[in-house]
């Protein structure tokens, strides 16, 4: 707790203190006989030491109780004002109530009404009538009651308290996964754009540079496939941080690139060397954006990994289309990289969380006569 909540409630309980006291006092002033003399100083002193505990009744609710109920017991047979000083008991006594002592309060109680039964059997003189203790007794169970209450509230409102914070932690839970998440598609969709093509663009370098000293006249196809493969990764990392960044959403973006293109994927691996033939099976049909865009980066991506890491000279490109997904496949015929050294890069992790992420099924092997397999099935139905 705060300096700045602390301060009001202490100067609400000196408040408090001070109001029971000139109560109780100017209460007992009206009820004095005043040709009996002046009021004694050992009432005063009571009145104000009991009512002066009140001030630290939040701090010290029990001990608090006991001096009021201490003082009520001393007052009321040696005082010659007839003040209602157990006000101040009965505030004691809903505070300790207030603060979860229910079974101390009730005790109290108790033994405020055996003084108050000791006193009258005691003195041998009735000073409350029946009316009067059933009205004493309704006070002390009003205050065990209301600080009942009170104490009931407080957790009501610690527990509602306690529930939005952990509503908050969920949706700061949530939104870190969900940037994480992001981060993770950023960086699949980069990794992809850019290391198709600029995998393309050094196999392509490395044969312009081979050709320069060998007959400088081929170099001319290799350099403008460099040109060519350098304008398509430009105009693909233009498309994708269009569509990451959405600063304007009226603004037209290039749609994602999906099963449709893979011509253009096919020239471009043909032209690193690599004889791609596509094979396709069942009736094509348009998919969702968003699985169209898992199996053109699968391709893609395999096709990168074949030029890449393996020393195959051909490469099949296999989709077959059903009413419930679609699978992809590539095969090649190099010498296949061991399937440890493909885990450990970003390719493999990145096929594979495209095709789980849309509740497919996604594998890639050594085949045992040689080269290399990867397969994928996207459902498109359930994407919808």
């Amino acid at each position: 707790m705060t300096v700045s909540r602390r301060v009001p409630i202490v100067v609400v309980d000196v408040a408090v203190a001070a109001l029971i006291a000139v109560a109780v006092l100017l209460a007992g002033l009206l009820r004095f006989p005043f040709e009996q003399g002046v009021v004694r100083l050992l009432d005063v002193v009571l009145v104000l030491g009991t009512c002066a505990a009140l001030a630290f009744r939040r701090r010290f609710p029990v001990p608090v109780a006991l001096v009021t109920l201490v003082g009520c017991a001393v007052y009321y047979p040696l005082s010659s004002l007839d003040g209602p000083l157990m006000l101040a008991f009965a505030v004691a006594l809903c505070t300790v109530a207030a603060e979860g002592r229910t079974a101390v309060a009730v005790l109290l109680a108790v033994v405020a009404m055996l003084l108050v039964g000791y006193g009258e059997v005691a003195s041998g003189v009735r000073h409350l009538d029946d009316t009067s203790l059933y009205l004493f007794a309704g006070w002390l169970v009003a205050a065990v009651a209301i600080g009942g209450l009170v104490h009931n509230r407080r957790a009501y409102l610690r527990e509602a308290d306690e529930r939005m914070r952990a509503v908050e932690r969920e949706k700061e839970e949530e939104a870190r996964s969900r940037a994480s998440e992001e981060r993770l598609r950023i960086a699949r969709e980069l990794h992809d754009v850019l290391g198709h093509h600029i995998s393309l663009i050094n196999v392509q370098a490395g044969a312009a540079l081979h050709r320069l000293d060998a007959d400088p006249e081929q170099a001319g196809p290799a350099l403008t496939s460099i040109k060519q493969a350098s304008k398509d990764a430009l105009r693909d990392l233009r498309a994708t941080l269009g569509v990451l960044r959405q600063v304007d959403e009226a603004a037209p973006t290039a749609p994602a690139p999906g099963l449709d293109r893979l011509d253009d994927l096919v020239a471009q691996a043909r032209t690193a060397g690599l004889a791609v033939h596509v094979e396709v099976d069942g009736e094509v049909r348009p998919l969702p954006p968003e699985v169209g865009l898992a199996g053109y980066r699968i391709v893609q991506e395999a096709l990168t990994n074949v030029t890449r890491h393996t020393d195959a000279r051909t490469a099949c490109v296999r989709i077959s289309y059903s009413d419930r997904d679609v699978r992809v496949r590539i095969d090649d015929d190099g010498t296949a990289v061991p399937e440890q050294d493909y885990e450990r890069g970003n390719g493999i992790r990145g096929m594979d969380e495209r095709a789980r992420a849309l509740g497919g099924e996604f594998a890639a092997d050594a085949l045992p006569a040689g080269g290399f397999q990867v397969r994928a099935r996207l459902p498109w139905r359930g994407a919808r």
